[in-house]
């Protein structure tokens, strides 16, 4: 039974949240965590609901050795409030939903910039807008660095 349940959260759950999702379960195994830490990642709007990964976030994750296989995008679930130690925002927008959602809970629900304010960004940039994957994923693996830190994972 893993010890900490991550949800990672974006609008489609194609782009940014998948890409979060298996980096942080690719780290976790790296570090020899992986059975105390279970990811997932959802998206608020429901809109790619049973679709695999954007091709450009399945594609960055294979060029970096992280396997991309069985991915299913959803839309976040009420269940995600009580199921999940954290809900992890990519950015604001995402954010205000979780907590209209699932009300104002810090300690449970915040971005995933916040855990690497040194990098100077508020928010993890779409790559469905900006076709920027690289650095979607080096803001990603900062996080995720910073989050198994966090839980003293590393």
């Amino acid at each position: 039974m893993p010890q900490y349940k991550v949800l990672f959260v974006c609008l489609g759950n194609i782009c940014r949240s998948p890409m979060a999702e298996y980096v942080l379960r690719h780290q976790a195994e790296a570090a020899g965590v992986a059975h105390r830490i279970e990811v997932a990642s959802a998206g608020t709007s429901g809109w790619h609901d049973g679709a695999n990964m954007h091709r450009g976030t399945l594609n960055k994750l294979k060029r970096q050795g992280i396997d991309n296989r069985g991915f299913t995008s959803r839309k976040v679930q009420k269940s995600d409030g009580t199921d999940f130690n954290y809900l992890i925002a990519m950015d604001d927008d995402n954010l205000a939903e979780l907590e209209r959602l699932f009300g104002h809970r810090p300690e449970q629900i915040f971005k995933l910039t916040d855990l690497v304010p040194e990098l100077g960004y508020t928010h993890v940039p779409d790559p469905w807008y900006t076709d920027n994957f690289d650095e979607t994923y080096e803001l990603v693996r900062a996080g995720s660095d910073a989050l198994l830190k966090k839980l003293g994972l590393v």
